[in-house]
């Protein structure tokens, strides 16, 4: 089989989260960060046949990138990348140090719920990166207005950037806290819910991809 560029995206994407992979029979796979405040799922549009685990994604991207259009050959202990007269032996990990989601994950009802630009985004990433600050913030004031902002939380005098959202709140006066770092999203725009329960689901709006990803304690 070959890989399309979209399944590629979302395998380069999930290399950011966690190093490792375990990829189940089917088109749906799912990766959760060491950490395990990152989990995301994503239904692609390849299907892959049989179960096997990847220790070193980035290592198996690097290894496809050695051909410009690759045929996979998913065997029972490694997988046959080829092209032409090259090919290339690359061996599956033991499933059981694959670090994996175990259940899915039900996001409790939102407090808040906002659309996320990529451009408003990539602006964020900007100004967090240019000030040196690795928190956002996303503000719900007295009449339910939302903006996004990133500063650092544990400096009063912190420099800040902020960006109007257009969305609707159940709470007001309420802050919802991130750490930038977590925010390892593929690119497109986003419908976002916040929980006071400590939870937030990224629903890509382009790509059957979501993220829940964990809030920090206010």
């Amino acid at each position: 089989m070959k890989l399309s560029n979209d399944t590629r995206e979302v395998l380069k994407n999930y290399s950011t989260i966690n190093a490792n992979l375990l990829v189940t029979s089917g088109n749906q796979i799912a990766t959760m960060s060491q950490m395990k405040n990152i989990v995301s799922k994503a239904t692609l549009p390849d299907t892959f046949e049989k179960e096997f685990a990847i220790y070193d994604l980035n290592e198996f991207l690097s290894a496809m990138s050695l051909f410009d259009d690759p045929d996979l050959d998913f065997g029972d202990s490694s997988v046959k990348i080829s092209q032409g007269g090259q090919s290339l032996n690359y061996f599956y990990s033991d499933p059981t140090v694959v670090t994996t989601p175990k259940s899915d994950i039900t996001m409790p009802d939102a407090s808040a719920i906002f659309t996320l630009k990529q451009s408003v985004f990539n602006q964020v990433l900007k100004a967090s990166s240019v000030l040196g600050v690795p928190d956002m913030v996303v503000d719900v004031d007295g009449d339910g207005n939302m903006s996004i902002r990133v500063s650092d939380r544990k400096n009063d005098t912190s420099n800040s950037f902020s960006v109007a959202l257009e969305g609707k709140s159940e709470v007001t006066d309420q802050k919802f806290f991130f750490k930038v770092e977590n925010l390892k999203l593929l690119s497109g725009d986003y419908e976002v819910q916040v929980s006071h329960k400590g939870i937030s689901n990224f629903k890509n709006l382009n790509k059957n991809v979501e993220y829940f990803i964990a809030l920090e304690a206010a």
